[in-house]
């Protein structure tokens, strides 16, 4: 029987979940060194035809090394690489049938854009009828056959990318590689990137591989994301699945913001768990699997967004915290409150401001009452 997805579904497509399905893209126990530092190591992924996969992980973590080894630019100390079950071991970049779009474009500036989006193709020898053909084709799946004949520099950074993205996609490769390709957009324009992005891939059927930085980048865009640090791969799964069930506190914490707190389990029925935290002085409940003993030291995890803020105390104290607000950010769309409980501990409730009221119910200094349900949150045991 397939699983229940967590969360909302993009689209029905989970080869991942189908032990038949043959990857597109493998990784087996590959490692990559540089002198003493070890950017990759011992790393085994697979990445399947049609999928928006995504690599997540702060500076130096090895995503974008991982990415410069399926493109060819780096060779792997140790394992082997595989695209569409053909060893890469040996085959040069220009003979790989993949394109990386960077995140400086890379456009020629004395070329129009049509010139740009050739060039490729020139390089190849094809001929000029079907160059001409190729170039129109791209220049309408990125909306800017109008711009053919303009310079890169009256362009917008936005028009700029989807040049570059129009440049990557004309030799029609297997994989597109994007390496943080929108980090140089503004927020407004990257957002409208993502969902571009995203309907391109799914309309072209080919397999996209994101390098980023940037959580929310992931989250909007990729079937799956693998988080990354110090050469490894510590979760791979969907974006909700990332966001609802991390597996261990690193991720938990590197995804969105998220209240921690340090356990012991008192009590197990089933699934329903029983734990105290000392630090926060409140008894926590939660219903879910969790793979701990009874005297166990675990890590309860919630969302800022699943904790309620309220004046009146709650008829039961357990899933409950008391404390001062003693710092609001008002965003706009939420305002997030950091509320101090006992021994100075923190936790962050984030409220939607549903009505258009300037002022705030809650304010600083205000003793408010903090809670949450039992399956809002889950257990943490590494």
């Amino acid at each position: 029987m397939a699983k229940k997805p967590i969360g909302p579904v993009r689209r029905d497509f989970a080869p991942w979940d189908d032990p038949q399905a043959k990857p597109y893209i493998e990784f087996r126990n590959v490692t990559k060194t540089f002198g003493d530092f070890t950017a990759v190591d011992n790393l085994s992924l697979k990445i399947y035809e049609r999928e928006f996969f995504a690599l997540l992980g702060g500076s130096g973590c090895g995503k974008t090394t991982m990415m410069r080894m399926l493109a060819g630019f780096e060779t792997p100390n140790a394992g082997e690489i595989y695209l569409d079950g053909q060893n890469l071991a040996g085959v040069p970049p220009y003979k790989r049938p993949v394109n990386m779009m960077f995140q400086s474009y890379a456009l020629f500036p004395h070329m129009s854009v049509e010139a740009n989006v050739a060039f490729g193709l020139k390089q190849e020898g094809m001929p000029k009828d079907q160059i001409a053909a190729r170039v129109e084709e791209m220049l309408k799946l990125v909306k800017l056959q109008d711009f053919a004949k303009r310079k890169p520099h009256q362009l917008s950074g936005g028009q700029r990318q989807r040049v570059a993205l129009a440049r990557s996609l004309a030799k029609k490769p297997k994989v597109l590689l994007l390496d943080e390709p929108l980090g140089a957009l503004d927020r407004k324009l990257r957002e409208e990137t993502q969902f571009e992005l995203t309907d391109l891939q799914y309309e072209l059927g080919m397999t996209f591989l994101i390098v980023t930085h940037d959580q929310e980048e992931a989250m909007t865009m990729a079937d799956r994301i693998a988080v990354m640090d110090r050469g490894r791969i510590i979760q791979i799964a969907t974006p909700a699945e990332i966001y609802e069930l991390p597996n261990s506190r690193f991720v938990a914490d590197f995804i969105g913001d998220i209240n921690l707190m340090e356990c012991k389990v008192t009590a197990k029925d089933g699934d329903i768990c029983r734990m105290t935290s000392v630090e926060f002085g409140c008894e926590i409940e939660v219903v879910h699997p969790v793979e701990a003993g009874i005297g166990d030291t675990v890590w309860f995890a919630i969302r800022p967004e699943k904790v309620r803020i309220s004046f009146e105390e709650p008829a039961s104290k357990v899933n409950a915290v008391t404390g001062e607000v003693w710092d609001i950010a008002y965003l706009g769309d939420v305002s997030i409150y950091h509320t101090h409980i006992a021994n100075e501990q923190t936790v962050r409730a984030t409220v939607a401001n549903r009505s258009r009221v300037v002022e705030r119910p809650v304010g600083w200094d205000d003793k408010v009452w903090l809670t949450w349900d039992a399956d809002a949150g889950v257990v943490l045991t590494k």
